[in-house]
């Protein structure tokens, strides 16, 4: 009896010492696991990075290599705004000398013949019936818009600023035209508009390409003079112009 005792004893203190001993071991492995699982993490780490790890050198396509690219496009876009500004700045500023009081003048001058030709057009388009007439208005259009573009160019490089509207005498003149109808309209248009103002604008042009001293806008004083010689020369061949008859209507 008293052997069973003893036995039974010494299998209950094997059982905790086997339950203990299992304890342990389950710990142990779970303190070894744990070093592995930060070492994977800090691989983890160390990938997003493009740092160096134990496994090797990775290549340079991780996040850090696309932060540098990312603050080189960065850098890049920062500065082109500033381009940007400085080539508004040249356009506003102009991109080439100033002219001369005399130059200056002369592009103003030119630019009030274009507005005034352009506007003395459109009234005549309007007003008259005559098929001839018309034709001349619209190319007196045409091509003083053309022009008055090349003039408003050349002042926007030069920093000049150009008027606006025409003057008082062309102000008048449109005044005056716009009261008539018919065949007065049609004569004292190619007469005024046609004949005189392309002659005293043709003889300002002549003196023009002799006073020039900028070379840009001397090039477009001789490229505009033989337009308007052209243009006199078509406004003298009209019938209306010499005796204020408007055959072709």
């Amino acid at each position: 009896m008293q052997k069973n005792k003893t036995l039974q004893a010494l299998l209950a203190v094997a059982a905790v010492a086997a339950m203990f001993s299992a304890v342990g071991v389950q710990a142990q492995t779970a303190v070894s696991q744990t070093p592995s699982q930060t070492g994977t993490s800090s691989v983890g780490k160390h990938n997003t990075s493009g740092k160096t790890t134990r496994e090797g050198t990775i290549d340079n396509s991780n996040s850090t290599g696309m932060e540098n690219r990312s603050s080189g496009m960065a850098g890049h876009n920062a500065a082109s705004p500033s381009m940007g500004a400085s080539g508004a700045g040249q356009s506003a500023a102009g991109t080439g000398a100033k002219l001369n009081a005399s130059d200056e003048k002369i592009l103003k001058d030119m630019a009030m013949a274009d507005m005034a030709e352009v506007e003395g057009g459109k009234l005549a388009q309007s007003k008259s019936q005559n098929g001839d007439v018309k034709s001349f208005a619209q190319q007196m259009i045409d091509d003083h818009t053309s022009n008055l573009n090349d003039v408003k160019a050349l002042a926007q490089a030069r920093g000049v600023t150009l008027p606006t509207e025409p003057d008082a005498k062309h102000k008048a003149m449109a005044a005056k035209l716009e009261k008539m109808s018919g065949d007065a309209f049609d004569k004292a248009y190619m007469k005024q508009a046609g004949v005189q103002d392309h002659k005293a604008v043709h003889a300002k042009l002549m003196a023009a390409a002799k006073k020039a001293k900028d070379p840009e806008l001397k090039a477009l004083v001789e490229k505009t003079e033989p337009v308007v010689a052209q243009h006199l020369k078509s406004a003298e061949q009209m019938p209306m112009a010499k005796s204020g008859t408007t055959s072709g209507k």
